[in-house]
């Protein structure tokens, strides 16, 4: 038997001690609510986390360990997510692209492949204070606004990999794809949105 803090703390919350679950709750409550808002989005997030919390719980005792604490739970709260999205009847199709990773580049194709980085930045970006545009009120309602009517399977990838800031491998678990895919879904989540900043910076208008 090891005496490692992390093993004591899983025995606790097999156990479900209350107060280790509690601590549990703390550590994990504030991302598992991203990860149902990046599915769901914002209205039923948290009624879907506290959802997610209950079930956890419940299966406590039979967690085994096979994956990290933190992977079981993300697995969850998403499956939740999605039974909800489904009887909401909010299911978004998938979008007509393969499981390979293939995908037609868009806008010139700014990015080196699907890494992420820009060939060129956009045409009429303020390359000496873009953090004064991305402050700018109207754009960010713009950025808000755009982000709502993503499909669903890219607000969620860019959600959890751009504003959470979740690792490629951890997004893969969540949503049940391929890393590849993950990488289309960022990619097309990222030109749409900054076709959204370079029309403002051309108009003014979203």
């Amino acid at each position: 038997m090891t005496d490692s803090k992390e093993s004591i703390d899983l025995d606790r919350l097999r156990r479900q001690d209350h107060a280790a679950f509690e601590a549990l709750v703390s550590q994990h409550h504030r991302p598992m609510v991203a990860v149902a808002r990046a599915i769901l989005g914002d209205s039923l997030a948290e009624e879907v986390v506290q959802e997610a919390w209950v079930s956890a719980y419940r299966n406590l005792p039979k967690f085994e360990g096979r994956s990290s604490i933190k992977t079981w739970l993300y697995t969850i709260v998403s499956n939740e997510a999605k039974t909800r999205l489904r009887k909401e009847k909010r299911l978004v199709a998938l979008e007509d692209i393969s499981q390979d990773g293939s995908v037609d580049y868009l806008d010139g194709d700014r990015f080196y492949g699907l890494s992420g980085h820009w060939k060129a930045p956009p045409p009429s970006w303020h390359m000496d204070s873009p953090d004064q545009l991305l402050e700018e009120q109207h754009l960010q309602k713009c950025i808000d606004y755009t982000l709502t009517i993503l499909p669903t399977q890219q607000k969620a990838v860019f959600i959890l990999r751009d504003i959470e800031q979740q690792a490629l491998s951890e997004i893969c678990n969540i949503l049940e794809v391929t890393e590849s895919y993950v990488r289309v879904l960022l990619h097309r989540a990222r030109v749409k949105l900054m076709q959204v900043i370079d029309r403002y910076q051309e108009t003014g208008e979203c």
